[in-house]
């Protein structure tokens, strides 16, 4: 038998769920050390992979970036001053309007509108955040936008999706969270009770993710048909 919920309430994430950057991420970092005269000693994985943990002690994404390219920096052996260098040139490489959103994010966000309040729940700065919203015109379509990291705990932290939902006027068991990660999005979720559906960003899915998302989707596209 299909198991039904009593759902009112639907948050997603915001990067690699719903968009994505048109710029590749490792050709700008490498452009970013040319610019800079360094040489390059990590990738941008190294970045991805601690992103998060800077997110509290920052007050925006160069202030961000500059604390951990200087430490990445400095664990490669180098200058933390030279890493502080790459950070700014990387900045400005980087353009925050160069974003895409994901094949059906606004169809499938517009036809949940219709249905449910929607939430955004991301770690990220959020003039950041709030920049790729407009680039992909949906910064209209979320009654609330959490900008884990500045206005609450970053995820998986449960305190920014117990924010949304105090915002949404609801409570975790009528919520579902969509998003890409797993440590992130699908960890964060469990914690703070809400349902999750996991729509990984690559083809390279474990056969027993952990921690266990509720429901696991191919694409955006297949949340037109409920139930998850």
């Amino acid at each position: 038998m299909t198991e039904t919920y009593d759902t009112d309430v639907v948050c997603f994430d915001l990067d690699d769920t719903l968009c994505t950057y048109s710029q590749d991420g490792d050709e700008v970092l490498s452009a970013a050390f040319e610019r800079a005269g360094v040489s390059q000693c990590w990738d941008i994985d190294a970045y991805y992979d601690h992103y998060r943990d800077y997110l509290a002690d920052s007050t925006d994404i160069l202030d961000l970036r500059r604390q951990c390219f200087g430490d990445l920096t400095v664990a490669a052996g180098h200058d933390r001053a030279a890493g502080e260098a790459v950070a700014d040139a990387f900045e400005e490489l980087r353009d925050q309007e160069r974003i895409e959103p994901l094949p059906g994010a606004r169809q499938v966000v517009d036809q949940l509108a219709t249905e449910y309040r929607l939430g955004l729940i991301t770690n990220g700065p959020p003039e950041m955040q709030r920049t790729k919203l407009e680039a992909i015109g949906l910064d209209d379509r979320f009654e609330t936008v959490v900008c884990a990291g500045y206005d609450t705990a970053p995820k998986p932290a449960a305190e920014p999706f117990d924010l949304a939902l105090e915002q949404l006027e609801s409570s975790p068991e009528r919520a579902v969270y969509i998003g890409n990660s797993l440590s992130s999005d699908v960890a964060g979720a469990r914690t703070a009770g809400l349902r999750s559906v996991w729509i990984p960003a690559t083809g390279d899915v474990p056969p027993q993710p952990t921690p266990e998302p509720s429901h696991t989707l191919g694409s955006l596209e297949e949340l037109a048909t409920p139930p998850w």
